[in-house]
């Protein structure tokens, strides 16, 4: 790969203020350097490092001293196919949330994914009597990629995608299969049921963000900057077309986030599709 390529990745990942684009890369990066990592250390040192200060664990007698891992939790993997599938429905999922919605409620979404997944996990495992909270530990952005795909499932459920062997698919029902999927693997004898359980608290606040959202309540409204005013003199005023076209913008992205993509008209859903384009 040659530096021009090399730099459009990195353009990409890291300076087009795409947050999906940002974890994708950050992800990369740490499977990347634990893996090398890794070769250098004695067999078995990386995974315990790994497991016993990184990973999220259902011990709550352990939050005071490992409360950091509700974050670093989210950017370790355990194998390719691990990393690979997380990464492929961030990629597809957080781009289209974001054709709808705004990178800072992305951020609250996918982070509030994240840690009411982790929160579930342990609730779940410190509560039933057939699991064991010690030593039961957590890894993976799973939770925060299905809060991201369970919020834009609920904004827009009809908007179909096509699957390779399934043709066109609603938004809808592929959720409703991954949620049932889910139910399923917390029976007992399975092998990530607490996975499972952080895939359901992922899913249940990403639900519960845009029927908040539809209501009139946006948890990302604390992210909101402030416009500082400051007195210009002989700027040239912005045009006008160019002022008109945004402020139509950003009312059907508000008539969006309330009532959802369907209720849009053939004119607002063009002018959305033209603005995307630009």
């Amino acid at each position: 790969m040659n530096n021009n390529g090399f730099n459009d990745i990195i353009n990409r990942l890291f300076r087009s203020g795409n947050p999906a684009m940002l974890y994708i890369g950050i992800n990369v990066i740490v499977f990347l350097v634990f893996g090398v990592g890794s070769l250098f250390l004695p067999k078995g040192l990386g995974d315990e490092i790994v497991y016993q200060y990184l990973a999220f664990p259902a011990d709550i007698a352990k939050w005071p001293v490992r409360f950091y891992t509700l974050v670093t939790y989210a950017f370790l993997h355990k194998g390719l196919f691990h990393i690979l599938f997380n990464l492929l429905w961030l990629y597809w999922m957080g781009n289209l949330f974001l054709d709808f919605l705004k990178p800072r409620q992305f951020q609250v979404v996918y982070w509030g994914g994240a840690i009411i997944g982790a929160l579930t996990f342990a609730l779940i495992y410190n509560l039933s009597p057939q699991l064991n909270a010690d030593g039961a530990t957590l890894i993976g952005a799973s939770a925060a990629v299905m809060a991201v795909f369970s919020a834009i499932a609920t904004l827009v459920p009809n908007y179909s995608i096509r699957l390779l062997l399934f043709g066109d698919v609603r938004l809808k029902y592929l959720l409703l299969v991954y949620v049932l999927i889910d139910v399923v693997g917390v029976s007992p004898g399975s092998a990530n049921i607490g996975g499972n359980l952080a895939h359901l608290g992922g899913a249940l606040f990403g639900f519960a963000y845009i029927k908040l959202l539809q209501n009139g309540t946006d948890l990302s409204s604390f992210l909101i900057k402030k416009p500082k005013l400051k007195v210009v003199k002989n700027s040239t005023p912005p045009k006008k077309t160019e002022v008109t076209n945004q402020a139509e913008i950003d009312a059907i992205l508000d008539k969006i986030s309330k009532s959802g993509y369907d209720q849009l008209t053939t004119k607002e859903k063009q002018i959305l599709f033209d603005a995307s384009k630009n």
